[in-house]
Order: C-alpha cells, then structure tokens, then sequence
C-alpha cells in the first residue's frame, strides 16, 4: 500500500479545505468547540449544505446521488471533516439503513426513501437492541405477524439513539418463531408516526436522554415497507452492522482530539511551576496515544485499499472498532486527568450552554467529565468490543 496522496487527491484536499472553511458557519464551530450540542434543525442545516454541493453521500452510488470519490478521496474528505469539528451526515440515514435498501430493497423502495434520505427530509433511528438482546442481538422477541398486506408489530427496542427526533425506524423484527433464531427475523421499515408507538427517553450519566425506549404495540406496518426477503433480515443487518464498526474507528475526529489535549496540556499548571505539557509522565501518555491513532490511521487505509480493489470489509471492521473506541476512551482519561479536581462539578448542562474561563476551569473541566461520562458507551454499541474479540478470533485465528 502506497500511503502517499498522489498530486490529484492533495488537490482534492485543498479543495475540502477551503470549502468547509468558507461553508462550513462559524457559529456551529464556535459551539462545538465549546462542546455544545448541534441541535436538529442545525444538523439538517449543515447537511443541506453538503447536499447542495453533492457531497451529502460520499459513499453512495453515483446513480443514487453519490460523489463518484476514490476511497482515498473519501477518507480525505472525512479526515478534514473531522479537524474542523464539522459534524458527518447522521449516519441511521445514510450509512446504515441507505445501503441495505440499495443492495436488497425493490425499486419502488428505492424511489421512495433514497431521495428524502440524501436530502435530509427524513431523519431514521435504529431498532435493533432489545432490553434482553443486546450483544447476543439474535435472541431479539420483538414479533411481526403477517395479516394481510400488512405486519402486526409487538414488542420493545431499547438504546434507540435520537429517536424523539426520527420520521422513520428501520427494525429487525421476529417473523418466524420456529426457525433458528438466526433464520426468522425480517428487516422492516417503520413510520415512527405509526398508532401504537410510544417512546420513553433513557437518560445518560450526562444528564441527557441521547437514546430512548421505543414500544410497539399492534402497529400497522405495510408488508411493502419489508425490505428484501421475509426471514432474512440477519444477512442484512450484519452487512449494515460491519460498515457501522468500520465507522466508529474516528480517526478524524481523535486527531482534532488529539489537538485540543496537545494546546490544553500546553495551558494547565502542573502544580509545580510547570505545565502538563513539561510533565514528562503526561508527555509520555500523550505520544502512546498519538502513535496508537497514527497505527490506527494506516489500518484503516489498509482497509480502505481492500475495499478499492473490491474485498468487503471483514474482520478488520471489528478491529477498527475495539481500537477505535478504547482509543478514544484513553483520550477521555487525558482530558479528565488535565482536569483534575475540578472534573469534580456534575453540571449536564455544560452540553447546552458550553463552557467558560481557563482550560483548567471548572466550566471546561465539567465538560471534559460529561464527555468521559458519555463515551463510556463506545466500547458497546455497533456490537459491543468483547464480542468483536470473538468475531476476531473466529475469523483470522480460526477459533
């Protein structure tokens, strides 16, 4: 693998750059710099942006809306996204559920949700969790029952993300209790308007209820809102759950972390007359972690260089995905340790109002807590890192 950008991809690069820093507005870095949460309306917005210049949907098929881009130019793409803090399209949308619909989905599918989806129209959320099928996603007992043209759906899915703000939610639904629990589940899509859903907000150690229980209860569904084939909805979601992981690597967005510890450290008082950067402790901690998401980086344009050829994402997803996660974990841990006692504040709503005073402040410090608090989750989600060990173990040592 050649890591060098070749003249036309470094022009490319220039080209990125200058746009989101002419496009991308001032006032929604200014908030995530400050670590306060984008809203709905300024998430669609930045989004519109993207569509507007055709670049919503990297990884789409031109024919749907895509950019027609390398793999190198994607990542390019997602690596300046990431260091200017500019917030990637949700991907429930149009990395998880777009993909299956253009693999597996009728035309009339098609025609029907991919262009609400590239434009931002629709907002999806996620069914898949259960309260008693998490990692062991298979056990899942929300049933579909078939009556006529329509599915009847009961049951409950748990740790839906953003689910109060969604039009729509893909699910994985029981349609046969006979079969291998492997072999009777269908992919179905579901308007979140629908008589008989009902959502309960979970709230987070942040003090922010990020995901939600979602209730079916004898929901109506049209059985043309089933995508593919009845009963083989887990050969979908597994297809969607390896793109997922290979997602939450977060390469871009650990090396504008990466930055923020770099100029904190630089301005936070070691005790002794010093600063954190002069810690040779902390220096220490902070080139393991730099050298770690550099390894990390080439990984994934391993990965990216399979997939240029043709290979499908396998086990490598899974070990971007542990790497990724735990990495970003440690990176939590440094900011909590400049921080210090003043992490110490539980203060939730320095996610909405954002934060005051020195790096070492109890305002910046309160947050540094919550993100900590927060990411505590990605070790978990997109199937959770003990779980991708095995599915590692299985695949390249066979066990």
């Amino acid at each position: 693998m050649n890591a060098d950008f070749s003249a036309e991809e470094k022009a490319f690069q220039v080209q990125v750059r200058e746009f989101l820093q002419k496009e991308f507005p001032a006032e929604y870095k200014a908030k995530i710099d400050a670590n306060i949460r984008l809203s709905k309306e300024e998430i669609v917005h930045w989004q519109e942006i993207l569509y507007r210049q055709g670049w919503a949907a990297p990884s789409w098929p031109v024919d749907h809306g895509g950019t027609g881009w390398t793999h190198a130019q994607r990542h390019i793409f997602a690596t300046e996204m990431g260091l200017i803090g500019a917030p990637e399209p949700v991907p429930f949308g149009m990395k998880m559920v777009a993909p299956v619909i253009m693999a597996y989905g009728t035309e009339e599918q098609k025609a029907r949700f991919l262009p609400d989806i590239l434009s931002s129209k629709v907002w999806w959320c996620q069914g898949y969790s259960e309260p008693n099928a998490g990692s062991d996603l298979a056990a899942l007992k929300t049933s579909a029952v078939r009556d006529g043209d329509e599915y009847v759906v009961n049951g409950a899915k748990t740790w839906n993300t953003y689910g109060q703000y969604a039009d729509w939610i893909f699910c994985l639904v029981r349609t046969d209790t006979t079969a291998k629990k492997q072999e009777g589940i269908s992919f179905l899509l579901i308007d979140m308007k629908s008589p008989g859903i009902t959502l309960k907000p979970i709230v987070l150690l942040d003090g922010h209820p990020e995901v939600n229980e979602v209730f079916f209860d004898d929901v109506r569904v049209p059985a043309e809102n089933l995508i593919g084939e009845e009963n083989k909805g887990w050969t979908y979601a597994k297809v969607l759950l390896t793109h997922e992981r290979t997602n939450i690597s977060g390469v871009p967005r650990g090396k504008r972390r990466l930055r923020a510890l770099e100029r904190i450290a630089a301005d936070t008082d070691d005790g002794f007359g010093n600063t954190m950067m002069d810690n040779a402790g902390f220096r220490g901690k902070l080139a393991a972690v730099e050298i770690e998401l550099l390894a990390l980086e080439y990984a994934e344009l391993r990965t990216l260089a399979a997939l240029s050829v043709g290979k499908a994402p396998g086990p490598e997803s899974s070990i971007l995905k542990v790497v990724g996660t735990e990495l970003a974990q440690r990176m939590d841990e440094l900011f909590v340790e400049l921080a210090g006692y003043n992490c110490l504040p539980y203060l939730p709503e320095q996610f909405e109002d954002g934060f005051q005073g020195t790096p070492q402040g109890p305002g910046n410090s309160a947050s540094a807590a919550l993100t900590y608090f927060n990411n505590r989750k990605l070790s978990i989600f997109g199937g959770s890192n003990e779980i991708q060990r095995n599915i590692i173990c299985k695949h390249v040592l066979g066990l």
